[in-house]
């Protein structure tokens, strides 16, 4: 066995879990260095032999991978009266890249025994874990002094077991040896990243263990890896190379293809198909090899049977009978290797690869080209390993090749070996011939002169290696040949990767010199992600600074409408003031105005068309709004009547400005106009702290509001307006005038992408969304100071401590004032037992004696047995009352809420306390990292104590007490459920009874009551030593984008949202080290998947949602929040999702033309008087038009006509609406698939831009029938195009002119209109199309 040969068997890693480098992108390696000093402790028995044994462990996998390394035996050695010690001070070195919290070095320590019959054996006795990165992904800290390593009893093959947790804390199977511990020292080596393409990733190498490429350590220290030198590298060249194949290259192929063709048949399980295998290539791997790693990646040549070549090439190929020149593989370049080492360990290999696809054949002979465009199917066929050898110069070497299940640098399986064999054993698999030389100046010396020469020149100080000049021969590529096109296609392997790969070895410390081939895994290998979908842009509606569009005399027909005053606490009229820069205000400023009481006046004036808009829907005859303004109920106002400024309805192209409304219940406008909504925010009604919290809700948030058509329920758009200008800042009352666009956002349906064209960095763009913006909302912000009689206490400073109740120390936020009462007094009225107690009202009057003494006396009875029987739940009552402690908290839905609670022991012996709690949404820290995160958050100074939780059986975290000792335990409170009354979802279910009321109150609102959570610190038999009750008062949270979707019901919605850009999140620090963070979200619905996908370092990142649709029409709400810290503390944004459920109906029509088609409606247990209402009435005709009548469980049809104007897909919805009660009875998507019709005459026209009369025009048509025939016109642009007349009639065979008017266009451009001619019955004749250039 070489050199070589014995460092490859030897050094075979274990390769890390599949999962693993599938989870993220492979990252820079770190390397380590690790000393293991002394083994110490009670545990060990002098004089016997220990041995340290080092893995790397993967805890999210529960996965060994790597190699273990073994140290030297050591004896244990006692120095009364100290325990006894094993020395080491060995040095362990290796990287990884694998740099994620759950990778860790797992130190075992194996002691010899003795058995009966004189031999020995090898056991293990404990064994411990180094965290090699910490919660960042980054190295750990180094340590300045060494590190105490806590040893566990038992192996480590206890880390297998699929009950194991991580951090070993949870886990209750794992017994720390008492007493007992490992000295050592971990840091990170820089020195080792110059040495990575000599040594493997995850191989653990001692430094006096030799590496294959690196010279001797200097002086006696031996370690050849605290600074390692490299040994200088020669240039060879390799030229000539030809392979040949047994018995020949003809029958080789042959062969080989009958059996990858058998086998592909035999795997379809069909008969012959007319499709054969076919050789497409044929490459050839070349790379310098040390026998732990390929030093540089390969190079892949092309090879060519020397039959296709020409005559004058074929040099160098033996003329023996057994093969001829076209029986060789030949290799038309040269190639270079300037990695190579003068080391009996580095050798140069070979792989012939064939690369195979599946095609079909023509005469006998294989298709070219376009036909051979299938996805390739790459097998190796043999291998080869030549050591140079020491003292020569240029010389031709032969060497066999190797097949079969074996061993090899590849680490991939090859072709076997054919059974028979008419040539000598070591061409029985065919031979690789070449023909090798170095520069002139230099050749290849041995080992043992380089190490001479290196002990002579010790003294010396060390000068740094010179690459060997050029050679003077031929030029040649400096990394030999390039790729073929298709490995740039189909290859698996990455230019930048190297054809080392992890072979599956089952176990660590297995034999790994056998020849036998590992068996492949079972579980298919996932390729990278590639979305299929293109990601939507996050394009949703922000809220902004409205600015005013309307005219001076707009604006005075508008304010002199008669819109009721504003009045404030004195009743004098409210004047508009101009709305300050937002981002001004002073909340100190706020807090100490007199005036706490806060009228907020929501005022809707008018409603007007958008200039830009387009004519593809009607405008609304009436509208109604829905929104939410802080914690109170959602609104959905009554239905609001478009009037224009005149006192004439709105209708069809209305002019901007029109009133809005209230109507009546008849279904007649009331006489004021103007709808006014007034929320009183009375200090006397809010929570303790609540002001300030309602205060920044104010200064951070925008009221989202949607406008709704009030006859079809179909959602006509969205505002949002910032709710800043109603901070008044010192002033008795302020009043705003705000302008505010109405947009809409229509989502395209999905469509695949092909390649990363879509995901490229940097061409972000609002992919299947387009924002609309449909209209102007005109309304007044108004906010009326009100004086209160006590102002309420604010929120506590930042203390995140809740102190046990003692008799010296007062609990922070327990003092039970009523906010209700001045002067915070505590008023309670004495009631009668009978009142406050059922159980004892029912034993009064059961069997109760005639006559009054009688009674007396057994109701004294009765009394004193009662009493006696709940002595003992009283005073187990007033004895939890003392010791409880009360805090409360303020959630917000997403954010986390943490607080300490001290916990003392008050007994004089030591206690291991169990905590229990009740709720979920209330858990313990346990990971350290974590409580250190929020620490920094909240700047509060108390200790963070490492390894401090144990997890019970029943998984309830213990922490060990001394007498009188006091700990910190922190606490995490984080919901992401939203409050119910926020889930309540707003759209077109119908007007309720509340609609109706124009002003609200907190006291009234209904919200969700304050939430109690128990916690208790027991002791041994369930005996409690504390007692902490946490108060949960929910919060309004701020939404910072809406999405709306519509989805046929009962389906999955699947959409991925391109997350916008991290930096331009509100919240985010400015300055993170590391560049993008990443980024993570949670919904508040638990049955959605959410989730978040990365594309790679530097790429954007998406969100992918799978959300269940209900029945329709059945509307479904839920938040999102995206955070950029992994612990979740706080999220950067809240989205809220609407989803609405319809009934899906696909339509398959061509432009222009009427498709007819009829949807089945089902009666109600009632019946009604219904109305069909569709987006774009332009485009879907419904009959019958008007108001009929849906009888009571009955069945009938809804005729539609479809006649789409652009070819595409789209989505047109349809609702069913009772026209007396306005409720939405069924709704519906269509979903058009539209093709473009065949165009038989196209024209040109040229017309003037910017205004003008416009163009009159003439085109002919012939009836190509011999009978009259009727034909009806239309077109895709009614806005540019209109006709003389819209049908006429023409003669058999006759000629007919249509006039056409070209309406002028303000924009410059190009447009393509088209003409539809059809028939009777709706159906396209012919289709021109006119080409109008405006200039």
């Amino acid at each position: 066995m070489g050199e070589w040969d014995r460092v490859f068997r030897q050094h075979l890693p274990l390769p890390p879990h599949p999962q693993r480098g599938r989870a993220r992108p492979p990252a820079r390696s770190a390397a380590f260095r690790c000393v293991l000093k002394y083994l110490h402790g009670a545990a060990l028995s002098q004089g016997a032999q220990y041995q340290l044994r080092l893995s790397l462990f993967d805890a999210t996998y529960h996965h060994f991978f790597g190699r273990t390394w073994r140290s030297s035996w050591r004896a244990a050695s006692a120095a009364p009266p100290r325990s006894a010690r094993a020395t080491f001070n060995e040095v362990v070195y290796f990287h990884t890249s694998l740099n994620h919290p759950s990778i860790a070095a797992v130190v075992e320590v194996v002691m010899m025994a003795g058995k009966g019959d004189g031999s020995s054996q090898q056991l293990s006795c404990g064994f411990g874990i180094i965290p090699l990165f910490h919660g960042g992904s980054e190295v750990t800290d180094p340590a300045t002094e060494d590190r105490a390593l806590k040893l566990y009893r038992g192996t480590p093959r206890a880390l297998l077991h699929p009950r194991f947790q991580d951090p070993v804390e949870k886990n209750k199977y794992m017994t720390v040896m008492e007493k007992s511990h490992l000295q050592y020292g971990l840091k990170s080596h820089q020195p080792l990243e110059a040495i990575f393409h000599l040594l493997p990733e995850n191989l653990l190498i001692s430094g006096l263990q030799t590496v294959p490429g690196l010279l001797p350590a200097r002086g006696d220290t031996g370690d050849c890896l605290q600074k390692p030198r490299l040994m200088k590298t020669v240039t060879c060249y390799l030229e000539r190379l030809f392979i040949h194949l047994y018995p020949s290259l003809e029958e080789f192929e042959e062969e080989l293809l009958d059996l990858l063709n058998s086998d592909r048949l035999l795997q379809a399980n069909t008969a012959l198909d007319g499709e054969e295998v076919v050789v497409r290539e044929r490459r050839l791997h070349v790379g310098v090899h040390n026998g732990l790693r390929f030093v540089q990646a390969p190079q892949v040549a092309v090879l060519v049977p020397g039959a296709e070549l020409s005559p004058g090439r074929c040099q160098g190929v033996p003329r023996s009978g057994a093969r001829d020149a076209g029986q060789a593989l030949v290799l038309r370049s040269r190639i270079q290797l300037s990695e190579m080492v003068p080391h009996p360990a580095f050798r140069v290999c070979f792989l012939l690869e064939y690369v195979f696809c599946s095609t079909a054949r023509a005469g006998g002979k294989a298709l070219s080209g376009s036909a051979r465009s299938e996805a390739a199917d790459m097998r190796s066929v043999r291998w080869a390993v030549w050591s140079p050898v020491p003292g020569t110069g240029d010389t031709d070497v032969i060497l066999p090749l190797r097949g079969g299940a074996r061993r090899g640098p590849c680490q991939a399986l090859v072709y076997r070996t054919p059974p028979s064999s008419r040539q000598g054993k070591h061409v029985e698999s065919g031979t690789v011939q070449f023909h090798v030389s170095t520069d002139s100046e230099e050749h290849l010396v041995t080992a043992a002169e380089i190490l001479c020469k290196d002990r002579d020149e010790s003294k010396k100080p060390p000068t740094p290696s010179l690459r060997v000049p050029a050679p003077r021969r031929v030029p040649v590529s400096p990394r030999g040949p390039g790729l073929s096109v298709s490995q740039l296609v189909a290859s698996p392997r990455g230019t930048g990767q190297t054809l080392q790969q992890d072979g599956a070895i089952t176990h660590l410390e297995a034999d790994l010199g056998s020849d036998a081939e590992p068996c492949a895994s079972d579980q298919l290998r996932a390729l990278p992600f590639t979305p299929l979908q293109l990601p939507m842009a996050a394009v949703g509606l922000q809220a902004c600074s409205s600015r005013v569009s309307l005219s001076r005399a707009a604006l005075a027909r508008l304010h002199t409408a008669g819109f009721p005053d504003i009045l404030d606490r004195n009743q004098e009229p409210v004047e508009i003031s101009e709305p300050v820069e937002l981002g001004s205000f002073n909340l100190r400023l706020e807090e100490a105005d007199p005036l706490q009481g806060n009228e907020i006046v929501l005022q809707f004036l008018a409603f007007g068309r958008d200039a830009q808009d387009s004519v593809e829907g009607l405008w609304p005859r009436t509208v109604f709004l829905t929104f939410q303004f802080y914690r109170f109920p959602p609104v959905t106002t009554p239905r609001l009547q478009l009037v224009s400024t005149e006192g004439v309805l709105a209708t069809g192209l209305a002019v901007p400005a029109q009133l809005l409304v209230r109507v009546n219940d008849d279904g007649t406008p009331t006489r004021a106009p103007g709808l006014q909504l007034k929320y009183m925010v009375d200090p006397a009604f809010l929570r303790l702290g609540e002001q300030r919290w309602f205060l920044r809700y104010l200064a951070e948030h925008s009221l989202q509001i949607d406008i709704w058509d009030g006859d079809s329920l179909l959602h006509f758009g969205s505002a949002a307006i910032k709710l800043e200008p109603l901070l008044r800042q010192g002033q008795t009352a302020v009043r705003t005038y705000h302008e505010l666009e109405v947009a809409t956002a229509e989502y395209e349906p999905d469509g695949t992408v092909m390649g990363r064209e879509a995901l490229r960095h940097g061409a972000l763009r609002p992919l299947g969304v387009r924002v609309a913006v449909r209209g102007r909302l005109h309304l007044c912000l108004a906010n009326i100071g009100h004086p209160c009689e006590e102002t309420p206490e604010q929120l506590p400073a930042h203390s995140c401590i809740v102190t046990a109740p003692d008799s010296t120390v007062t609990t922070p936020g327990g003092r039970g004032c009523s906010l209700n009462t001045p002067g915070g007094r505590r008023t309670a009225w004495a009631r009668r037992l009978v009142d406050v107690d059922s159980e004892l009202e029912a034993a009064l009057r059961s069997r109760r004696p005639e006559g009054w003494p009688k009674q007396r006396a057994w109701d004294l009875q009765v009394i004193d047995s009662y009493r006696d029987h709940i002595k003992g739940e009283s005073i187990y009552q007033m004895l939890s009352q003392a010791i409880t402690a009360t805090r409360t908290v303020h959630a917000v839905l997403g954010t986390a809420e943490f607080f300490e609670f001290a916990l003392k022991n008050p007994y004089g012996v030591q206690h291991t306390v169990t905590i229990e709690v009740d709720h979920p949404e209330l858990s313990v820290i346990l990971d350290p990292r974590e409580w250190r995160h929020f620490k920094e958050l909240t700047r509060s100074v108390t200790p963070v104590e490492e390894d401090m939780f144990h997890l019970s059986e029943d998984l309830k975290p213990q922490v060990y007490l001394r007498p009188s000792e006091t700990v910190h335990i922190p606490f995490k409170y984080q919901t992401f459920s939203a409050d119910p009354a926020v889930v309540a979802a707003q759209g077109p279910a119908g007007l309720g009874t509340g609609a109706n009321e124009n002003t609200h109150s907190l006291g009234k609102s209904g919200a969700k009551q304050t939430k109690l959570i128990q916690v208790s610190f027991q002791v041994s038999r369930g005996k409690p030593i504390a007692l902490l009750r946490v108060k949960v008062e929910p919060q309004p949270h701020v939404v910072d984008q809406t999405f709306r979707f519509y989805h046929p019901e009962l389906t999955f919605l699947k959409k991925t949202i391109r997350l916008p850009p991290w930096h331009t999140l509100p919240g985010t620090p400015v300055g993170v080290p590391g560049g993008q963070p990443e980024m993570f979200v949670r919904c508040s619905d638990p049955d959605i998947i959410c989730e978040t996908k990365s594309l790679g370092p530097g790429e954007p990142q998406d969100i992918f949602l799978k959300v269940a649709g209900g029945p329709s029409p059945q509307i479904k709400k839920f938040f999102v929040a995206i955070y950029t810290d992994a612990w979740l503390a706080a999220p950067v944004q809240i989205w809220q999702f609407y989803l609405h459920s319809l009934q899906r109906l696909d339509v398959a029509c061509t432009a222009g033309q009427l498709t007819r088609l009829s949807l089945l409606l089902r009666g109600t247990a009632a019946p009604r008087r219904v109305r069909a209402f569709t987006s774009h009435p332009q485009e879907l005709q419904v009959d019958p038009s008007g108001a009929f009548l849906l009888p009571a469980n009955g069945i009938q049809d809804l005729y539609i006509g479809v006649r789409p104007r652009r070819a595409g897909s789209k989505f047109i919805y349809l609702n069913l609406v009772d026209v007396e009660s306005h409720q939405l009875v069924s709704s519906w998507l269509l979903c058009l698939s539209c093709r473009q019709p065949l165009i038989s005459k196209a024209f040109e026209i040229s017309l003037p831009a910017g205004g003008g009369k416009g163009c009159n025009k003439r085109i002919t048509y012939t009836n190509p029938y011999p009978s009259p025939r009727l034909y009806f016109l239309c077109t895709n642009r009614p806005d540019l195009l209109q006709f003389k007349e819209d049908s006429f009639e023409v003669a058999g065979g006759e000629v007919y002119t249509i006039g056409l008017r070209f309406a002028p266009s303000q924009t410059l451009g190009e447009e393509e209109i088209l003409i539809h001619i059809n028939d009777h019955e709706d159906k396209n004749e012919e289709t021109f199309c006119v080409k109008v250039l405006y200039q």
